[in-house]
């Protein structure tokens, strides 16, 4: 099996493009005088791509499985904030891209829970675990 950083990993980029759109909508000018709010939602985006990060990097299965049900919090937690700007008048004029996070946060959900389901069922035990003799008797180690 041939270690890749998470970096690589598709459902470690998806996240991080989740956070910038975040990041990018709460610095609007509708956001001000929302402090708390505009925390929060930054609070939120961000971690989900860090918990994957560490998870992966911590080199066991079952840690990353742990890391990848919190980054799934994170982004259910961010989807219900999303739906509560939809409902401020305040922010009628950013219904585009509110509509757009939730999409992303909601394809980001999917990921984690695909993920998680087919690291559940897999008898690797993670990185930790693998090295070069007993890699070498199932020939995975490349």
């Amino acid at each position: 099996m041939k270690y890749q950083p998470f970096e690589d990993l598709p459902v470690s980029k998806v996240p991080i493009d989740l956070a910038t759109k975040v990041f990018t909508m709460t610095a609007k000018s509708d956001f001000k005088g929302c402090g708390d709010l505009m925390n929060r939602m930054e609070g939120l985006s961000l971690p989900i791509s860090n918990n994957i990060a560490e998870g992966f990097e911590r080199g066991t299965t079952q840690e990353l499985l742990t890391f990848i049900y919190i980054a799934h919090g994170s982004a259910g937690e961010l989807r219900s904030m999303l739906l509560f700007l939809e409902r401020l008048t305040t922010f009628n004029n950013l219904k585009s891209a509110i509509s757009s996070l939730k999409s992303s946060a909601e394809s980001v959900s999917r990921q984690r829970r695909s993920w998680a389901d087919s690291l559940q069922n897999s008898d690797i035990k993670g990185q930790r675990y693998f090295n070069r003799q007993n890699a070498a008797g199932c020939g995975r180690l490349q």
